[in-house]
């Protein structure tokens, strides 16, 4: 039951932003990369393991780091978008970026 409440609010707020993007794109933009989704994290391991403050801190960290790829891939995205180049294209590419960055985090945070 725990599972499908999570399930069903992090459902709920993807498609908020999704629907909210049609009309506002940029608001929807600035949504998307609110620490909504780190809310959420946050919120259920502290709900299975609130004593667990060094999982958390280790959670954030990595967060404070993934912001890092996570900027490639949106850099990416949006130069690809803006030369044209066709979606599928773009995702692979800006995907490729973000993996390459996302193994380099995970290789200097061990």
């Amino acid at each position: 039951m725990q599972t499908a409440i999570k399930l069903l609010i992090t459902v709920a707020v993807i498609t908020a932003c999704t629907a909210m993007g049609r009309r506002y794109p940029s608001l929807a933009g600035l949504i998307a990369t609110m620490p909504i989704t780190t809310l959420l994290v946050l919120f259920w391991l502290h709900s299975e393991s609130p004593d667990d403050r060094a999982r958390l801190a280790a959670f954030t960290q990595g967060v404070v780091w993934g912001i890092v790829p996570s900027a490639l891939f949106f850099i990416t995205a949006t130069w690809c978008f803006r030369k044209g180049i066709p979606f599928p294209t773009t995702l692979a590419l800006s995907s490729g970026i973000w993996l390459a960055g996302a193994i380099l985090h995970q290789l200097l945070l061990r």
